[in-house]
């Protein structure tokens, strides 16, 4: 059994080889929020290290300091054995570290050829970019990872695994000595993975350093040989995979007690309200059913890629779903578009408030009155005491800390921008409230404000749909939890008695 850690690797559970990269002491600071905290990582040369960690542990802030997007705030990062120092994504390249996205960063107007050796083209003896070169270097680069992709044709024109492929010969092309995975195969077939796979062990046998970060523990332990899990910013435990068993990972993932984090009041859960029968989208999501009840909180959980916020999205008209019935307090509806749905009552407080929840050039009270035109005009003109009156009903109810209401959305606090955002879906009088994320990015004090108020709305009788990423957030305010995994409903999971392990499993396929 492994030594769990909170700061620093157990040497011992590490290979002897010489790391090629060390990361010591590493802390990222934000306003109010501490990313990482003291965190240290090793990547060893011919070996995969798996990044493991729920979604906001921290594994994206790390990237970022290894491909020179953020400086830290504390630490150091050495290269054999010398303190480095990237003050940007070139240094961190011209230093032999790449990354491979879930989303490939790549120019679709381009060629393969050009994506390759962006930036760092050949040139000729009168500085002119040798584009025979280009290419003949390129078909060189494919051909290790044995493809046979035509570098002269754009980019637009590839399958996603292809785009990989390319991605991973432009880290070939700079020399890269480390290389960094971020959920690469989550668009992938089961085909493309093993044809990743076994590029992966080719670049091992080459001796590259591999930074592999994934929610699927099938996949960590067919790539990996060692691991580090992150949990709220801090690394947890760090060891060999072979000597792990997975339960040990999902405890290390999720070992904390939620119930005194996230307090719920009890509510007596009235009839049906919502019925969701079969609901399919043609790429996203398919056969999923559910109930919805009165009074009731339905947690969503999943990973990236889950099909969690498109489900909601089309639930209120923002994509339509290529089949499935919907059925509100007993009459069948149908949900064509976000009108639609307020109409019928059904509201979405978005992931994303500041682009798609807000305007953030607006005041708070023209925030709040905006889906509710109708009840503040009077003959086809806006009355703005009515706005004012509206807006200053809802802001008391939720607390709303601001100097005045008539100053800019933009200039408040997260948590009190998200209180916006619930204030104008409230002054709709809605049925169903779908929260996506309600507490992303947001202070712990604003969060615990944020959970009371939502208990305080499920105790009004309003039934709840909250999607979160937080297993602590999920367990501790769901009355029931709706697992999603690969675009399908994987369970549907009453709160007595439920674990974070349960959904973890379920959330990675393991169930």
């Amino acid at each position: 059994m492994m030594t769990v850690q909170s700061q620093k690797l157990d040497a011992t559970l590490l290979p002897t080889d010489t790391p090629i990269l060390e990361m010591r002491g590493i802390s990222q600071i934000f306003p109010g929020v501490k990313a990482l905290d003291g965190v240290s990582i090793a990547l060893y040369p011919g070996q995969v290290t798996a990044l493991i960690g729920e979604n906001g542990a921290g594994k994206s802030t790390l990237v970022k300091i290894l491909t020179g997007i953020y400086r830290p705030n504390e630490g150091e990062i050495l290269i054999d054995g010398q303190v480095v120092s990237f003050a940007s994504a070139q240094a961190a390249i011209d230093a032999g570290v790449t990354a491979i996205h879930q989303e490939t960063v790549l120019f679709d107007e381009l060629t393969v050829g050009e994506n390759i050796f962006l930036g760092h083209a050949p040139r000729t003896r009168f500085g002119l970019i040798d584009w025979k070169t280009i290419y003949a270097k390129s078909r060189q680069l494919l051909l290790q990872l044995e493809s046979t992709i035509d570098p002269t044709i754009r980019l637009k024109d590839l399958s996603i695994a292809q785009r990989h492929l390319v991605a991973i010969a432009r880290a070939l092309s700079v020399e890269a000595r480390i290389v960094i995975m971020d959920e690469p195969t989550a668009a992938l077939s089961r085909k493309e993975i093993d044809d990743l796979f076994r590029i992966v062990e080719g670049l091992k046998a080459r001796g590259k350093a591999i930074l592999f970060i994934s929610h699927k523990f099938d996949e960590v332990y067919e790539i990996a040989e060692n691991f580090a899990v992150f949990r709220d910013g801090r690394m947890v435990g760090s060891g060999r995979l072979k000597e792990t068993p997975q339960d040990e990972i999902v405890r290390l993932m999720v070992g904390r007690d939620v119930h005194d984090v996230f307090p719920k009041t009890e509510v007596a859960i009235g009839k049906t309200v919502l019925s969701v029968e079969n609901y399919c989208h043609e790429t996203e999501f398919r056969n999923i059913s559910f109930e919805l009840r009165q009074g009731e909180i339905l947690g969503v959980y999943g990973l990236i890629g889950a099909g969690r916020s498109e489900l909601c999205q089309s639930l209120f008209g923002i994509t339509r779903p290529a089949s499935g019935t919907l059925t509100l307090e007993g009459r069948p509806i149908e949900i064509r578009s976000p009108a639609d749905a307020i109409a019928a009552g059904i509201v979405y407080v978005p992931e994303e408030r500041g682009r798609h929840g807000l305007a953030l050039e607006m005041p708070i009270y023209q925030n709040i009155s905006l889906p509710s035109l109708a009840r503040t005009s009077a003959r086809g003109f806006l009355r703005v005491i009515n706005e004012l009156a509206l807006a200053r009903k809802y802001a008391e109810r939720l607390d709303l800390r601001a100097a005045a209401l008539s100053v800019p959305v933009g200039t408040l606090s997260g948590g009190n921008q998200q209180k916006v955002v619930i204030g104008k879906w409230l002054a709709t009088a809605p049925k169903v409230i779908i929260l996506d994320e309600p507490t992303k990015g947001i202070d712990i004090g604003s969060k615990a404000a944020v959970h009371g108020f939502i208990s305080e709305l499920a105790s009004e009788g309003l039934s709840i749909i909250m999607i979160s990423s937080e297993l602590p957030e999920i367990l501790g305010m769901s009355d029931r939890v709706m697992v999603m995994h690969e675009g399908l409903a994987g369970g549907i999971y009453p709160r007595e008695g439920l674990t974070a392990e349960t959904l973890v499993r379920a959330a990675t396929g393991n169930a």
